[in-house]
């Protein structure tokens, strides 16, 4: 491995495991959520006489109303999100580990480990990716199954918002053709990494530059 490459995937690596601490902000409730461990606290703000016409699982802007009327009402930070203080007031016990987070960090050190490869249309190795066989190979390493092209990828997980981003959900962006045409995985503050064709394998700015002019959605398959 060359020295330049071998010295940017060390210091890739480290701005990686600092980062740990941003995915473990997983271990978290708040709007764009969905699953049983919301149901159970949708049910519980019911109980507590809090309104939510539908338990259902979904942490919209009705049950993020109840939440801030639960935190005000505790005297706790009003934000909507149910972290550590807020679920130990409302649930009566520790907030749970988040499985997803050690996936998460797994698709994130895979995705780091091959920074700097070159791009190839049509590659899914780390002789040569294109976008969307580098995302399908990171998220592989992890166990995750994505689909080929970037298109596709659009579709395989929930969509979210700008401000609903987390590590490791997927960002997409308009370049060739209308729609999804490029896709990378979000890393945190305003980054993702991607494999670009004139950058190969590289962390970019997601929101800003000639990104942030192209941006499409995300999708949080996670």
């Amino acid at each position: 491995m060359p020295l330049v490459k071998s010295r940017l995937l060390v210091l890739c690596l480290t701005v990686l495991f600092s980062l740990f601490g941003t995915v473990s902000a997983f271990a978290s409730f708040q709007r764009g959520d969905d699953g049983q461990e919301v149901q159970a606290i949708q049910k519980r703000l019911v109980e507590l006489n809090y309104t939510i016409s539908n338990i259902d699982g979904d942490f919209g802007p009705e049950t993020e109303k109840a939440v801030k009327q639960f935190q005000a009402d505790k005297g706790l930070e009003v934000d909507g999100i149910i972290g550590e203080a807020t679920y130990r007031a409302l649930m009566n016990k520790e907030l749970p580990p988040n499985r997803s987070q050690a996936v998460v960090r797994n698709v994130l050190r895979a995705a780091y480990s091959v920074i700097g490869t070159p791009y190839v249309f049509g590659g899914t190795s780390p002789y040569g990716f294109d976008c969307s066989g580098f995302t399908q190979y990171a998220f592989a390493r992890a166990g995750v199954y994505l689909s080929r092209t970037a298109d596709s990828q659009f579709y395989n997980g929930r969509r979210i918002s700008m401000k609903q981003l987390r590590p490791g959900d997927l960002v997409f962006y308009s370049t060739y053709e209308p729609g999804a045409s490029h896709v990378g995985i979000y890393v945190g503050n305003g980054s993702f990494i991607h494999a670009g064709t004139s950058t190969g394998v590289t962390v970019s700015s997601a929101f800003t530059g000639y990104w942030g002019a192209r941006y499409y959605g995300a999708c949080r398959v996670l």
